[in-house]
């Protein structure tokens, strides 16, 4: 992974001056209302962020910027909190670039006021005809696997596999947070049923680890993408070969495991008590609303781990 170092405002001014000195591609995201200009020197980097997030209008002023450039050979994150401002410089990574953009947004709606205060959650979720189920885990715990496994069912909607933002309000609202997924090049040898389609989605070549950014309308067909659903129940993904295969968990025990594992986020931007208690107090009040389970991915195939979220929609 990558380390971020807090910088002030007179380093980034001292940054910008340095690095704008070359031409560099501008484009605009949209993510969740939030505007993102990204600054990168690299066309497939563009390329990739034009084919990942929604275009913002260029009229609109940017809540928040990235810059990635190439400048020698070791990777540095630095950020600016005050304007939101990150600087990338030498990933070659596009999945860590894209992530960190999804976790300066969600800085930003954490440190903006207004009457229902928007969080994020890095995790997948999928939607069963208007309500749905979150899976949070940390990296290799199956979120992935288990998403696609479940998006086979004809009666289920892709919403993300990444990250998604929230409010509580009557209900817990989950929105989508990027136009189209960016999966690994073999989800086919998970399950074979994608395999034929991938093959002709999968046209460009990966990027240096292997992954694509793939149209979900393509993949899943129009009418099973979804951009906001209501979030039914929350299910936190363990790989322990030593631990109970499945279980309903208190809201405190939920939130406990999610503090200890860093919330299952390691592109968070900034990290202190502050944060923490925020980032907590987020979390108790969704597991108040929302039911969470545990589920061991270590000692089951995949298939029979649909199975068991499967019969969550049932009880639900």
């Amino acid at each position: 992974m990558y380390d971020v170092r807090k910088i002030t405002l007179e380093e980034k001014e001292k940054l910008f001056s340095k690095i704008c000195s070359k031409p560099l591609y501008e484009i605009k995201a949209n993510i969740y209302g939030t505007c993102v200009k990204f600054f990168t020197d690299s066309p497939e980097h563009k390329e990739m962020w034009e084919d990942n997030f929604h275009p913002m209008l260029d009229s609109i002023r940017p809540h928040a910027r990235i810059f990635s450039v190439k400048n020698g050979k070791t990777m540095r994150v630095k950020y600016e909190p005050v304007s939101k401002t990150l600087f990338i410089e030498n990933c070659d990574y596009y999945g860590w670039i894209k992530s960190m953009a999804l976790g300066l947004v969600a800085e930003y709606l954490e440190d903006v006021r207004s009457e229902h205060r928007r969080y994020s959650i890095h995790g997948s979720y999928v939607d069963f005809g208007g309500n749905g189920i979150a899976f949070i885990g940390p990296s290799g715990s199956g979120k992935t696997t288990l998403t696609y496994g479940l998006l086979l069912e004809k009666y289920t909607n892709f919403l993300t596999d990444d990250w998604m933002f929230v409010r509580i309000a009557n209900d817990v609202l989950v929105h989508s947070s990027e136009k189209n997924s960016y999966v690994r090049g073999n989800i086919g040898k998970d399950w074979k049923k994608y395999a034929q389609k991938l093959d002709v989605l999968l046209h460009k070549e990966a990027d240096c680890m292997g992954r694509h950014i793939v149209d979900v309308k393509m993949l899943f067909g129009n009418d099973r993408i979804m951009a906001s659903s209501v979030m039914g129940a929350a299910v936190l993904l363990v790989n322990d070969k030593k631990g109970p295969a499945f279980r309903e968990l208190e809201a405190k025990e939920a939130v406990n495991y999610l503090a200890k594992n860093d919330f299952c986020n390691p592109h968070q931007l900034s990290r202190n008590p502050r944060k923490t208690w925020m980032r907590k107090s987020f979390y108790s009040e969704l597991f108040e609303r929302v039911p969470a389970y545990m589920l061991n991915i270590a000692n089951e195939t995949p298939g029979e781990s649909v199975e068991r979220v499967l019969g969550i929609i049932e009880e639900e």
